[in-house]
């Protein structure tokens, strides 16, 4: 049965150390902590728990990569604590529970991007503008886009994109990789040009820009991982349990 988030929440002590965090690999459990679902159960028809499922699903797999959570996910600690305090209000983890981080500038590409889906919002409120840092942040990361910010498949990037950034994702009309997209929209915002070809279906690059998208969500994965290893454990506990002598 899937516990209630305040079930969840009386599980660990309030806050949650920032080394029980650090130390947390199944990200499908860091949800939880902070929605009190597993992610493969909440309803996200509504557009608010839409949004709710997109942050913490960022926040699990920017956790999943080790170090300081804000700086996987591409906020300041007075960002991160606000987001949870307004979409989390029940979750033992605070942005206390990671030491300050000294303000080092982004790297010119994840400003370039953040820059780029801000000048594109179509939400108002401060989500939106969360949103863009922690994509910009994330798409720095070697997977793809939807794979890094932790979301169960593409098609909810997609919403994601058409939802805080409408009219940035009505450019994308061929529904290219949305990591590529990105950087040729820069490109040709600047007047360059990024592709060896003019036409998308003549160029060598083809499937780099529209190739297919599809495979398991990283939650998913360690969740399997994990129920692998628990196996492995029974069938090894079974085995010695054979073996030695009544």
């Amino acid at each position: 049965m899937i516990g209630t988030q305040s079930e969840f929440a009386n599980t660990v002590s309030s806050p949650v150390s920032a080394a029980h965090v650090a130390e947390q690999r199944d990200a499908s459990e860091l949800y939880g902590l902070l929605t009190g679902r597993h992610p493969t159960e909440v309803d996200i028809s509504d557009d608010n728990d839409f949004d709710r499922h997109v942050l913490a699903c960022v926040l699990a797999a920017s956790a999943m990569d080790g170090g300081q959570l804000p700086e996987r996910a591409g906020l300041t600690n007075q960002e991160l604590d606000a987001l949870l305090v307004q979409y989390f209000p029940s979750t033992p983890i605070r942005s206390c529970t990671w030491r300050e981080q000294s303000a080092l500038p982004a790297p010119d590409e994840t400003i370039m991007v953040r820059d780029l889906l801000l000048a594109q919002r179509s939400t108002h409120g401060e989500v939106g503008g969360w949103l863009a840092t922690m994509i910009a942040r994330r798409a720095m990361e070697p997977n793809h886009l939807w794979e890094d910010l932790g979301l169960r498949e593409r098609d909810e990037l997609s919403r994601l994109q058409m939802r805080h950034f409408g009219p940035l994702a009505a450019r994308n009309t061929k529904n290219m990789r949305w990591k590529r997209f990105f950087y040729r929209t820069l490109c040709e915002d600047d007047g360059l040009v990024m592709c060896t070809t003019p036409v998308c279906t003549e160029c060598n690059d083809f499937d780099l820009c529209f190739g297919e998208e599809s495979g398991e969500s990283r939650m998913a994965g360690r969740r399997r991982d994990h129920l692998r290893r628990l196996d492995d454990s029974v069938q090894f506990g079974t085995a010695v349990a054979v073996l030695l002598p009544e």
